[in-house]
């Protein structure tokens, strides 16, 4: 990890909990990274395993939140032209805008494991003006283990948190995998839904 990122983490978790929900909400730097070390100062007695658990729902659910208004206020041409400055490209945001309207509401917390949409997926939330309440609590209820997996892996490694990345691949390959046959399940139950309700 580069030296201004480094610098930039230390100084957000020198703030204990608040600084890790702010590494959370401003994505400057991976939120797996800012997790991972915010489980490292969990092993080092700093902060305790669930505040920095809350922390980083809180954190992660409100980064999200940020995304959604832009999407629901600047609409698409907006983040085509200014997504690159929140490490969204175009392509995120066509992906997400297809499994956002092939798979609904309900991909807005399975897509929180997938990489690639895991971010943009509140760009079509947003611009689809889903329920912000709704949304909200789907971000937030996928923030939960995703803060838990990264903050106990950060414990962990100890000191070696910067190593996060390489770890947690065993990790987040299943959870991925499931989280696409969960989409697929929930596509499967809702075209059988669709087509009973045609034929009463």
């Amino acid at each position: 990890m580069g030296t201004l990122f480094n610098e930039i983490l230390t100084w957000l978790t020198s703030l204990g909990y608040v600084g890790v929900a702010l590494g959370l909400m401003i994505e400057i730097i991976p939120s797996e990274i800012v997790l991972a070390y915010g489980g490292y100062m969990v092993s080092t007695g700093t902060i305790g395993f669930v505040g920095a658990v809350i922390a980083g729902v809180i954190g992660g659910t409100l980064a999200q939140c940020f995304i959604y208004w832009i999407g629901l206020y600047g609409g698409r041409p907006f983040l085509t032209k200014y997504g690159k400055y929140l490490f969204i490209h175009e392509h995120h945001i066509a992906t997400a805008e297809r499994w956002f309207d092939r798979y609904g509401t309900g991909v807005v917390f399975t897509a929180r494991f997938i990489p690639v949409v895991r971010h943009a997926i509140s760009i079509p939330a947003g611009i689809a003006k889903m329920p912000f309440l709704k949304f909200v609590l789907l971000t937030g209820l996928a923030a939960i283990p995703w803060s838990i997996l990264f903050i106990y892996l950060g414990m962990q490694l100890g000191t070696k948190w910067d190593h996060i990345q390489s770890v947690a691949h065993a990790y987040t390959t299943p959870i991925m995998a499931i989280a696409i046959g969960l989409i697929v399940l929930y596509f499967v139950f809702k075209k059988i839904r669709t087509k009973r309700k045609r034929t009463i």
